[in-house]
């Protein structure tokens, strides 16, 4: 089954072959080509990939632009994304990691090279989402024991009530009455 889709951009048909050939080679992986940065980014707003691979050089939208369009879509903001660039320059690099480029291929691309960043960034990514599971898994566990002790806390105050109820009905009824108003406040104030 289907485990990773990464998402291909890079306007050469033959780097899309290429790239989608070594992305097949990593387990469980699914590529998605598109030879423009306008297609692509429609795709990425319908489906958040687990990897982006895009060339810096092309026509209409340049990787960099499309890396900062691509970061203002839902889900897409922390999807691990490899540039792919002939151009060795550091300010071009600089510019790529500020928008939210992860990692850099140079052209040609070593096939060594490409399938272990390419297997290193779905690492991360699902490490990512271990977190953040995990992370929503300890929310909804603290949710859960907050309830719990908030109800054995309203438990024990009723019951020291009912305490006070046995031991002087007229002071029992005046913490109940009192009990039932704060609740009727506190409702009406959320």
């Amino acid at each position: 089954t289907v485990t990773h889709h990464v998402l291909i951009i890079d306007d050469t048909e033959v780097n899309l072959i290429l790239f989608a050939a070594l992305v097949k080679k990593l387990d469980d992986c699914e590529p998605h080509t598109f030879a423009g940065a306008r297609p692509g980014l429609a795709w990425a707003a319908q489906h958040v990939p687990d990897l982006v691979i895009v060339d810096y050089m092309m026509p209409d939208i340049d990787g960099l632009e499309f890396i900062r369009q691509l970061r203002a879509l839902p889900g897409c903001d922390v999807v691990p994304v490899v540039m792919i660039t002939a151009n060795d320059q550091k300010q071009l690099r600089y510019r790529a990691l500020d928008l939210g480029a992860n990692d850099f291929l140079t052209k040609p691309v070593d096939k060594v090279e490409f399938l272990a960043r390419s297997r290193n960034m779905l690492l991360v990514g699902d490490a990512r989402k271990q977190l953040a599971d995990r992370a929503q898994w300890l929310a909804d566990e603290v949710r859960k024991a907050t309830a719990e002790i908030v109800a054995r806390e309203r438990e024990t105050v009723f019951r020291l009530c009912k305490a006070a109820e046995y031991r002087d009905p007229e002071t029992g009824a005046h913490i109940l009455r009192m009990a039932h108003y704060s609740q009727l406040i506190a409702r009406h104030l959320g």
